[in-house]
């Protein structure tokens, strides 16, 4: 098998699953073999360079063979939002909760929060929103925004947004949550309060401490 070898799993333009290698080169499912394991092609394949390059992974995504005859320049690809794109549809598929019940059962607490770390490069942040299950102790993701700056009329057209999709989702009733749980970023609560202007705003002590 090939050592040190950087396996991230992604997804096509067309949502079909794809492998990106080392972060440098594309391959794109093929067909499955009798024994569950998957080919991918190198995604030059089809174009003029007609690269004969594939990669061939078991059902737990373990390399099995790699050929690695490149026949053209490697790429360097930022595929943290390819990446966090697969993630969200895996989550989503996976989720025992549907997304309307979500919005319809668990909206009377929102949390907010921003992360940097796996914001692609053309873009400030990405923006997360939580809701709490009580029952279940647990928290869902209800929607990942990729933000390119954190200013407050871009929280407020975002909250907009979410207003739009909850109330669609709970059949055009009305939602208004009790409480939206943020950091101390100023933009993002006074944007709520414009969105929600019934709702608490109530800052994370986490954020607090270590602010």
């Amino acid at each position: 098998m090939e050592e040190n070898l950087i396996i991230d799993i992604s997804e096509s333009n067309k949502g079909k699953e794809q492998i990106i290698i080392n972060k440098k080169y594309k391959f794109n499912f093929s067909y499955k073999r009798k024994d569950n394991s998957k080919v991918y092609k190198c995604t030059e394949y089809k174009k003029i360079n007609k690269c004969k390059s594939f990669i061939i992974l078991n059902d737990k995504k373990e390399n099995l063979k790699y050929n690695s005859s490149h026949n053209h320049p490697e790429n360097e690809y930022d595929v943290s939002l390819s990446i966090m794109k697969h993630k969200i549809k895996d989550g989503i598929e996976k989720s025992s909760i549907p997304f309307a019940k979500l919005f319809r059962e668990y909206n009377d607490d929102i949390f907010v929060d921003g992360t940097f770390f796996i914001a692609p490069k053309f873009s400030y942040q990405v923006f997360i929103t939580r809701t709490y299950a009580k029952e279940l102790d647990s928290f869902y993701t209800t929607s990942f925004a990729i933000l390119k700056n954190k200013e407050q009329e871009t929280y407020k057209m975002l909250f907009e947004k979410l207003k739009k999709n909850a109330n669609t989702c709970n059949n055009n009733i009305r939602i208004e949550p009790k409480n939206l749980h943020c950091d101390f970023e100023r933009a993002i609560s006074k944007a709520a309060k414009t969105i929600f202007p019934n709702t608490n705003i109530k800052y994370c002590i986490w954020h607090y401490k270590n602010h």
